[in-house]
């Protein structure tokens, strides 16, 4: 679970796709400050990419774009907020957020914290390596990840949901990696940054696990919640 936690059976969900959506409309507006062309913005080829994959319309893809890079007049900004902490039985965890209201966001991030710990700066970051996180499926079904990482450039790998790899990567080089895969029989799911736990939490009975299960739901149900990563094995 380590790298980067999901609700199970969460794509099932009937409103999962508009929960994607708007995580992604955030992102794309966000990468659309640095420029609306993405064949010199590396952060919004990457999540244009996952958005087409993830078969949002084009209406709403180019208006995200435009939003961002302040094409359509708007005033609107998202900011991005990271806070850290422990979910219940002291499990390390580093919640993406997305918003444009912090001061919104904090107070109810704390509510959501009730039953964690809610951490300064820094308190949980040095236990979490920050790390390029590249999903892809194999092409055939004799693709060599090991080889393929190699190639590509990427730091290590390890097996991902439904056959899936995660390729790791240092920051820096998570555009050029994504775009070598592809030559090495992997196709690309997703690419972004991310935090790799060191010393992931085992041992923790079926109880204590339902606790923090339950704890993360409720964290991932919140709007401006982006992204999760928790340091729990398994």
């Amino acid at each position: 679970m380590g790298a980067q936690w999901k609700v199970k059976h969460k794509e099932a969900a009937a409103n999962a796709k508009g929960k994607i959506f708007g995580k992604l409309v955030k992102e794309i507006t966000i990468a659309a400050r640095n420029g609306a062309d993405t064949a010199t913005n590396a952060h919004l080829r990457l999540v244009v990419e996952q958005a087409k994959k993830a078969s949002m319309p084009k209406e709403t893809l180019d208006r995200a774009i435009k939003k961002g890079a302040g094409l359509l007049g708007e005033t609107v900004q998202y900011h991005r907020v990271t806070y850290e902490g422990f979910a219940p039985h002291q499990v390390p965890l580093i919640v993406e957020c997305v918003t444009d209201n912090i001061n919104r966001t904090v107070a109810e991030i704390r509510v959501a914290f009730r039953k964690g710990q809610l951490g300064a700066s820094g308190s949980v970051a040095w236990d979490f390596n920050h790390v390029g996180m590249i999903e892809a499926s194999p092409d055939t079904p004799d693709a060599d990840p090991e080889m393929a990482a190699i190639e590509a450039g990427a730091q290590d790998f390890e097996p991902a949901e439904e056959g899936a790899t995660l390729f790791l990567t240092d920051p820096t080089d998570l555009d050029a990696v994504q775009k070598a895969l592809p030559e090495q029989g992997f196709t690309v799911l997703s690419a972004k940054l991310g935090y790799q736990p060191k010393n992931p939490v085992s041992g923790l009975s079926a109880e204590q696990m339902a606790e923090v299960e339950a704890f993360l739901e409720g964290l991932d149900n919140h709007d401006d919640v982006q992204d999760m990563f928790v340091g729990l094995a398994g």
